[in-house]
């Protein structure tokens, strides 16, 4: 298994604070079955920016301790860019870190709004050859309060990846059912753990896979396994037609 999300890398922002706990967290990740893992530092979200030249050196430290430690986990570099503006500015600047140099950007909106530039930013990022993923829409408030939003993002070639912690309801049963809904409308095409730690925001992998598998059989359970997979290979993700979320409508007495 290939966790897609993480903040293993220590020191650097709200994820892992020192090495022990970076061996920590791989050895939880292992218990989970995940034998690679991407490591996504939080950048330009006013709070952390890491640059591309420098996770790619975390990584390699990393692996490198990892390996003296005989624990069998690979890091591949990533990034968890809060959208801006000038995302393809900085790109090509060398500043922004791909997952694993592949075509896949993963994106993080504000957490209470998504800005009125995403539509157009979106589809020049796929112009210059850049897929956005966008990670938790679960947990973005205009997200929750208007479906049609992310259906009009995923139809005009934008990606998305739920964070396994929603899927099993550690968020809440709100963000757990945006969080069920958008694999059943088909518009999310991952899942991962976010992890930041052992303890508060662990990685819940496992118990995801399992929830999807009961829920909506096998064949969507190996279909966001293998994503993940594609993803850090650089190759198309599976992907289904996507169709708007109905809304619950309340059955009134004697009515259906």
């Amino acid at each position: 298994m290939i966790d897609i999300h993480s903040h293993i890398l220590p020191g650097i922002d709200d994820g892992a604070e020192n090495e022990q706990e970076s061996i920590d967290m791989a050895k939880a990740a292992i218990e989970e079955g995940i034998t690679a893992i991407v490591a996504t530092p939080h950048h330009k979200n006013r709070t952390y920016d890491n640059y591309k030249e420098d996770i790619v050196k975390h990584v390699a430290v990393l692996n490198d301790l990892f390996q003296s430690k005989n624990i069998p986990l690979t890091v591949l570099p990533g990034q968890e860019v809060r959208i801006y503006g000038e995302i393809i500015e900085d790109y090509e600047k060398g500043e922004i870190q791909l997952v694993n140099d592949s075509q896949y950007l993963l994106v993080e909106f504000p957490s209470d709004s998504v800005p009125h530039y995403t539509e157009q930013l979106f589809y020049d990022l796929q112009l210059v050859g850049i897929k956005p993923v966008i990670v938790h829409p679960e947990r973005n408030r205009e997200l929750l309060e208007n479906h049609d939003k992310m259906y009009q993002l995923v139809r005009k070639g934008a990606l998305s990846q739920v964070t396994a912690a929603s899927v099993v309801g550690k968020f809440g049963k709100k963000i757990q059912d945006f969080s069920l809904q958008l694999i059943e409308a088909n518009l999310t095409h991952l899942i991962a753990s976010d992890a930041h730690n052992t303890t508060t925001r662990g990685f819940h992998l496992r118990e995801a896979f399992e929830v999807v598998k009961n829920k909506y059989g096998i064949d969507m359970y190996y279909l966001l396994l293998e994503n993940s997979n594609l993803l850090v290979e650089n190759m198309n993700l599976n992907r289904i037609e996507p169709s708007p979320i109905r809304s619950k409508r309340k059955k009134l007495f004697g009515l259906f």
